[in-house]
């Protein structure tokens, strides 16, 4: 594997693939992921539950750190793949480097493609010829949701890229006793795992916590930090609902079943999202999720656990939060979303799946 961030970092893409590469692991095969050493501290290799990883340098978070670290993780990647079967890369900025790898090991080449901002840069002229190449450049190309799916067999016509949800280890994201102080009573809870970027859209249930509050005895739990938490800071003060807004920061991956299970609703506001492993992990836990109706939301959620919403418009999300916030079988519309989790979208089946996907690559590449 090669993934340009890994554990201790936090995030979706971090966790789909630390839980896929355990999940192999645990079944057996030997797993090296080449990675980033983006945190200070991080050993430059470990073994981390079963996984090896082997972390390169990287100068850091833009596109320039994205390529020097491709470039400068390529001698780290050609020792690790010495002897193996199958080279897999998370996210387009690590094809390159394997693309190289390939062609001096031979080994089958399959990339995921994750992330709005692929979605984002696929929308600009300059990197569609780019990204088509790279889509077009390997022996199996996936996707994290139909939505990403869709425009990269659009930039690379002719190639079919299938379509796989992140999946979700529902033996850790499952109802645990909360860790967060029970709300007040007769307070509803709104818990929002996202980090503070514009693209998370929190500002707009910032915006519409005033008009929840209307409806119902409300707070919001805001999980995650970033360059927008000072300016939602403001805003939720002038807004008069300063007090409704907890700001945790962030938290280790280890903490969030607690704290997600602590809140009666989760709410996804963002405005670009591919299928989001967060609110997976919410409906794991049995808490009914709210999204925006963007990118591979809809494929995951509907009012059976939970409800959607217009992006950017908190009129609408304070109307659908409302009445989600006020229905009386909340606990019956978690248990849904928990039991639709375990039969679509678990770690157990997401690794099954890419297991028949190298399994399928190497007969291929033995019989040719």
């Amino acid at each position: 594997m090669h993934c340009v961030y890994y554990p201790p970092e936090v995030g979706g893409l971090e966790s789909h693939v630390h839980f896929l590469c355990r999940a192999l692991a645990e079944r057996g095969h030997r797993v090296d992921v080449v990675t980033s050493r983006s945190i200070d501290g991080a050993p430059p290799a470990e073994v981390l539950e079963g996984v090896h990883v082997w972390r390169t340098w990287f100068p850091g978070k833009s596109t320039a750190g994205w390529v020097a670290h491709a470039v400068g993780s390529l001698p780290r990647a050609y020792r690790t793949s010495q002897a193996v079967d199958i080279l897999h890369a998370q996210a387009f900025q690590s094809i390159p480097p394997l693309q190289a790898v390939r062609a001096l090991r031979g080994a089958p080449l399959v990339a995921t493609l994750h992330t709005s901002h692929f979605l984002r840069l696929a929308a600009k002229p300059g990197w569609r010829t780019l990204l088509g190449r790279l889509v077009d450049g390997v022996d199996t190309c996936l996707a994290a949701s139909r939505e990403i799916a869709d425009v990269a067999e659009a930039l690379a016509p002719g190639r079919r890229v299938e379509a796989i949800t992140n999946g979700v280890e529902t033996s850790i994201f499952r109802r645990v006793e909360p860790t967060l102080a029970a709300p007040g009573e007769g307070v509803r809870r709104i818990v929002v795992p996202r980090r503070l970027f514009p693209k998370n859209g929190v500002e707009y249930l910032v915006r519409a916590l005033p008009r929840i509050a209307e409806d119902v005895d409300v707070e919001a739990v805001l999980v995650g930090d970033g360059p927008e938490r000072a300016r939602l800071e403001r805003l939720a003060s002038e807004l008069g609902v300063a007090d409704r807004v907890r700001f945790e920061g962030a938290r280790p991956h280890a903490d969030m079943p607690g704290i997600l299970s602590s809140a009666h609703v989760a709410v996804f506001p963002s405005l670009m999202e591919a299928t989001s492993v967060a609110a997976l992990e919410c409906m794991a836990c049995e808490v009914p999720v709210a999204a925006s109706r963007v990118g591979g939301l809809p494929e995951i959620v509907d009012e059976d656990v939970g409800t959607l919403f217009e992006p950017a418009d908190p009129e609408d999300l304070a109307r659908r939060v409302s009445v989600l916030l006020r229905r009386s079988d909340l606990p019956a519309v978690g248990a849904r979303a928990r039991r639709r989790v375990v039969e679509q979208w678990s770690n157990a089946r997401l690794a099954d799946r890419h297991v028949e996907i190298y399994r399928e690559l190497i007969a291929r590449r033995e019989a040719a």
